[in-house]
């Protein structure tokens, strides 16, 4: 017969199990985001090669550029949804139908489908991260937001470089990237309904008797949230206008710069590293130090060694290393921002204020790109686009500075 110790002790470990979960669950969705980074930039230059389904420049340009819209529309979609109905139900669907239209990219006859069943894919997933985002910060009981973001976004890493990898050996065939990425999808969705709990937060927040915060984009703009709410749009616009211009033309600007091609390409995956120890060490320091003040901070280093990339470097192990420390900074930055939203806002606003701030940043994404390959064009980006990258960086620092440290969920 068990004694109530060993009683206690079995459902300590069933919670803390149970605990594990969500965390493990939330990681991999957003791993499904990496992969979407990656794998289109994968298949084009063979979708190019062989003129599969009738694939042109100017096609995929458009492939490339409608799947960042979608995944904008998505995040600034889903927002007030999560809010109303509830994170958990919000997340498996968006995986389902993400995993489901890319399977169809597969099997697409022609390019107009193919950006189709893209763009709709991009509309699911764009909604999952900011979902996930907004249950992992309730699920962590702790009220400190930074580590418990800063984790999970590891997986948006994870996901990029795993089918890097996949597609070093397969981008000959993309129709099995695209079948590989819905597929993993659809095997996340049982375990997502199995053990993805509903947010118990968002729960109390629903059946509470008091006067609930505002909820929607309403609560976006209550009190002194509205300054908060302006600060980190134009600070996620700016991190993420960092984010797809390095990963989008490093390689080219170093290229130019003149360092080897192969070089370069070493480069990218050097700073993708750094991002994901950025991540961890911004999240410790943010749940010590408070998120605000490790956010500017990054903002800034971020901007010093992106200048610092604009001076020629002799030594390849120092231009790495160089490489490295801004990949710490300028990734993590971004992410810093989600989690002061994930702080900052009350449970009933918090998935609306998260697929926004992913929205606004999902322009900086496109935009990020297009004036770095204006600079390209030119043949400017060395060392102009570095210090383009600087003051981008400086404005999210100043974007930043105009946030209140802390607001009450009535925005007071």
């Amino acid at each position: 017969m068990s004694t109530p110790a060993a009683s206690t002790g079995a459902a300590t470990t069933a919670r803390a199990t149970d605990t594990r979960w969500p965390a493990i669950l939330c990681w991999l969705a957003v791993a499904l985001e990496g992969f979407d980074l990656v794998v289109l930039g994968a298949v084009i230059p063979e979708l190019l090669a062989t003129n599969a389904i009738g694939f042109t420049p100017e096609a995929a340009t458009l492939v490339a550029t409608l799947s960042l819209v979608g995944v904008g529309l998505g995040a600034a979609a889903v927002g007030p949804i999560a809010d109303r109905f509830g994170r958990r139900y919000t997340i498996i669907f968006c995986v389902l139908f993400f995993s489901i239209f890319t399977i169809l990219v597969a099997f697409s006859p022609n390019v107009a489908l193919f950006t189709t069943f893209r763009f709709i894919a991009g509309l699911a997933l764009g909604a999952v991260m900011p979902g996930c985002l907004a249950y992992i910060s309730e699920h962590n009981k702790s009220g400190k937001t930074g580590k418990a973001t800063t984790l999970t976004m590891t997986g948006y890493h994870a996901g990029a470089v795993a089918i890097s990898l996949l597609a070093v050996f397969y981008s000959h065939n993309w129709h099995l990237l695209f079948i590989a990425g819905g597929v993993a999808g659809l095997v996340l969705v049982p375990l997502l309904w199995w053990k993805l709990p509903e947010s118990q937060e968002f729960v109390e927040a629903q059946s509470s008797t008091t006067a609930a915060p505002k909820t929607g984009m309403a609560g976006l703009f209550v009190g002194r949230f509205k300054l908060v709410t302006i600060g980190v749009w134009a600070a996620s616009f700016m991190g993420l206008l960092l984010v797809y211009g390095l990963n989008t033309w490093l390689p080219k600007i170093m290229a130019d710069a003149g360092y080897e091609v192969s070089d370069s390409l070493v480069m990218l995956f050097v700073m993708n590293i750094g991002a994901v120890v950025g991540l961890v060490i911004a999240g410790w320091l943010a749940d010590k130090h408070g998120t605000k003040p490790i956010v500017l901070m990054w903002f800034l280093l971020a901007a010093v060694f992106l200048a610092a990339l604009s001076i020629p470097m002799t030594s390849q192990i120092l231009l790495n290393i160089a490489v490295f420390i801004t990949g710490v900074f300028v990734f993590s930055a971004q992410v810093l921002v989600y989690a002061f939203v994930s702080a900052i806002y009350p449970p009933t606003a918090r998935g609306t204020a998260l697929g926004m701030a992913s929205a606004v940043g999902r322009l900086g994404a496109i935009v990020g790109p297009f004036i770095t390959g204006t600079l390209v064009t030119a043949g400017i980006a060395y060392p102009w686009g570095f210090y383009l990258f600087a003051v981008v960086a400086v404005l999210g620092f100043a974007a930043m500075v105009i946030v209140p440290k802390a607001v009450d969920h009535a925005g007071r």
